[in-house]
């Protein structure tokens, strides 16, 4: 009655399983690793200074990314060469024969993803969400020397009525929020009028107080500097620091306390929640890679529909890869809920794979 019946056996399919799946991994990274530092690298080297050091940077900081995305493909493809591993050997056969039945033959795989599921998130939040807010901000500065600061953010626009705003990094958090590389486009009726520079800019009393500024007069091409202008009367520090959140670059605490900003500052966050909650379900995704390809376990190899339940489980794995990124497509755009857009797809095949199995094996 015990649904491990075999500790032994437990431990070697879940072993075989583990070990196919972080090979499979292996070669995906290396591979797009490879091919991405190729398309990249006339970038990072086009700034002065840059050489090996910068590659073997971004090589540090784009690796956890790939490994994010294509973890969930690597246990997919671990686990169908497992399955035809054990189903070609007859191993499979001998199990049913002791007595097992599909679900017990399945439960090391299942338990062995729910590890890899774990890890995952520990990973993603620990080490692959700081690498791609690096790596956002770095390419931001065209892999130039990074900005100093707490959380910073790159590229930043934000609109004061006919003026826009554009700044090159901000750094901190309500009155500590400092602004570098500070553009400010005065217009009046939809023309441009005055350009003022500054190298930094710092919350003040009615607005924000410009240090090393100086304005571009558009009409008569003139030049002059400013001495520590105040602009911007009414534009708070959140319209900086809240202006672009990216959800990949955040962990799911980060995350959840830019939305509770977000709302108190009465701006919708509709997506952002969708990809708050994706943060759970993508590593759990793992757990269904073992149901879905479970029909490449099952079936006599003789009987030539080996490959054909390969092709089904492939198949099936990769229909909850598209049915999860236009689930959260859909979030993103508002259309679908929140919850239904990052959980939909995960329960969907859940009771696909479980219908499968049971009508054909159980």
């Amino acid at each position: 009655m015990g649904f491990f019946p075999s500790r032994t056996l437990a431990f070697y399919m879940g072993r075989m399983f583990l070990v196919r799946s972080m090979a499979v991994l292996a070669l995906l990274v290396i591979v797009l690793q490879a091919l991405d530092l190729l398309s990249e690298t006339d970038s990072i080297l086009e700034y002065p200074g840059n050489g090996q050091a910068e590659l073997l940077r971004y090589v540090s900081l784009r690796m956890p990314e790939i490994v994010q995305r294509f973890l969930p493909f690597s246990v997919l493809l671990g686990t169908l060469v497992t399955f035809l591993t054990l189903n070609q050997n007859s191993e499979v056969v001998a199990m049913k024969a002791g007595g097992l039945s599909a679900h017990q033959i399945l439960a090391p795989v299942v338990v062995a993803s729910l590890l890899v599921a774990g890890v995952a998130f520990a990973f993603n939040e620990r080490i692959a969400a700081r690498a791609s807010s690096t790596l956002a901000l770095w390419e931001a500065v065209k892999f130039g020397p990074l900005p100093t600061g707490l959380e910073p953010q790159a590229n930043i626009w934000v609109r004061d009525g006919d003026d826009l705003i554009h700044v090159d990094t901000v750094n901190g958090r309500g009155a500590g929020t400092v602004l570098t590389g500070v553009q400010i486009y005065d217009r009046t009726g939809g023309s441009l009028k005055s350009i003022v520079e500054a190298e930094r800019g710092r919350p003040v009393a009615g607005g924000w107080q410009l240090e090393g500024a100086r304005r571009f007069e558009v009409a008569s091409g003139r030049r002059q500097p400013l001495d520590r202008p105040v602009v911007a009367r009414g534009v708070r520090a959140d319209r900086f620091t809240l202006a672009t959140v990216d959800p990949n670059g955040l962990t799911f605490r980060e995350l959840s306390r830019a939305i509770e900003d977000l709302d108190a500052a009465g701006r919708p966050t509709a997506s952002l929640q969708a990809n708050l909650w994706h943060k759970l379900s993508g590593p759990l995704s793992t757990l269904l890679m073992p149901l879905l390809g479970a029909v490449a376990a099952f079936g006599l190899a003789r009987s030539g529909m080996l490959f054909v339940r390969a092709v089904i489980g492939m198949a099936l794995g990769f229909a909850y890869f598209v049915a999860d990124n236009f689930g959260l497509a859909m979030g993103n755009l508002g259309a679908y809920p929140p919850l239904l857009a990052a959980w939909g797809p995960f329960f969907l095949f859940l009771l696909i794979g479980e219908a499968v199995l049971i009508r054909t094996e159980e």
